[in-house]
């Protein structure tokens, strides 16, 4: 194991329990400034730590628009300060009031909403005009991978149009998502993402030429950040979120990416079922289970470890070193998918220079806080 990851006492460290190692958190926050230019052309997305104490480290560092996908993400971000922040998720339902209610509860927090569908908008203009409050909206656009958005082109225009002149509601930009481009190869992943940037900006200057505002444009995924972060636009506010934590995943499908894994789990061996078999209290409650079986995480001390059986509270490895490990030996494990993986965990334990130097909530873990 690398000397960055040395843990000098882990018995008072529960298994299976998430290590987020701060000095390689801080490093890639700095060189995620570094590879930008600029903190203020910067929007994280909180979701893949949801911690508040994080947030605090990226404001010192002049990270003041911040990125979340849920209410409860929103909500941690302004208690912890942010002034800026970008709720990307279409509100439908109850959550147009929880809009009403968090624009009440922080009226001098600057909270973007994104809308891609004429009948949410007209819901969420009434809700605020009667309230007499506004909100900022952003037009979510569909890039390609067809989850969300709608495509650039005169429909957009239109749903935007319809934004501007809803009571209630500010026409404040374009949210551009395009977490389809996974291209490992960086020429190819740097020729789709242009191919976004052109119909997005095309759209944008079609809008300023009609006299319509548009102030931003939310942009990019931790894929696209290096190459949204290269265009010279003022508008643009890239969006890194995984690369603040990195894992296995991302690491193998952007090596173009300087980043370092900051957080791990570890875990303890509790059977041997057979002679190339351990079995970790690693189940899927503990690590992400959305990647395949083989690829959930990965032993940076038993590289030949193949997962074939994950339960609940159970993994079970085979390893042809497995003859070495007996019940309560420790090790540490990379998840391949970071971000749900903190969700699954109330609490992590901060290590600095192999020192257990505190222990931070995942306070927007659930859908809900207070609002």
């Amino acid at each position: 194991m690398d000397a960055c990851y040395q843990i000098d006492d882990t018995s008072q460290i529960i298994s299976p329990g998430m290590i987020i190692f701060k000095d390689l958190l801080e490093d890639n926050l700095r060189k995620m400034i570094e590879l930008v230019g600029d903190p203020s052309r910067l929007r994280p997305h909180c979701k893949t730590h949801k911690m508040r104490e994080i947030i605090q480290l990226e404001l010192s560092l002049g990270i003041l628009k911040h990125k979340a996908a849920t209410f409860a993400e929103a909500e941690m971000l302004a208690d912890t300060g942010v002034k800026d922040i970008c709720l990307a998720y279409n509100l439908v339902g109850p959550n147009i009031a929880r809009a009403v209610e968090f624009r009440k509860r922080w009226p001098d927090v600057s909270l973007q909403v994104t809308a891609d569908h004429p009948a949410p908008v007209d819901l969420l203009g009434e809700a605020m005009s009667a309230a007499g409050l506004e909100i900022e909206v952003l037009l979510d656009l569909n890039t390609g991978q067809n989850r969300t958005g709608i495509a650039p082109g005169e429909n957009a225009v239109e749903l935007y149009q319809m934004i501007a002149n809803t009571p209630g509601l500010i026409a404040a930009g374009l949210h551009a998502y395009d977490g389809q481009n996974h291209q490992v190869d960086f020429h190819e992943r740097e020729i789709a993402v242009k191919e976004v940037w052109n119909n997005v900006s095309r759209l944008r200057d079609q809008l300023v030429t009609e006299g319509l505002p548009v102030p931003r444009i939310v942009a990019g995924a931790t894929g696209s950040f290096p190459i949204f972060a290269s265009i010279d636009d003022p508008d643009i506010e890239v969006c890194p979120g995984t690369c603040v934590l990195h894992d296995v995943g991302y690491g193998e499908m952007f090596p173009d990416l300087n980043f370092t894994p900051a957080a791990m789990v570890l875990t303890r061996v509790i059977s041997r079922p057979g002679p190339e078999r351990i079995t970790f209290d690693l189940g899927y409650k503990a690590i992400a289970s959305d990647p395949a079986m083989e690829n959930r995480c990965r032993f940076p001390d038993l590289p030949d470890a193949k997962p074939v059986l994950q339960n609940e509270e159970h993994l079970v490895v085979i390893s042809e070193r497995a003859a070495e490990f007996q019940p309560g030996d420790e090790l540490l494990a990379i998840p391949r998918h970071v971000c749900p993986t903190s969700a699954l965990h109330k609490s992590v334990t901060v290590v600095s220079v192999g020192k257990v130097v505190d222990h931070w909530n995942v306070a927007a873990r659930d859908r809900y806080i207070t609002v």
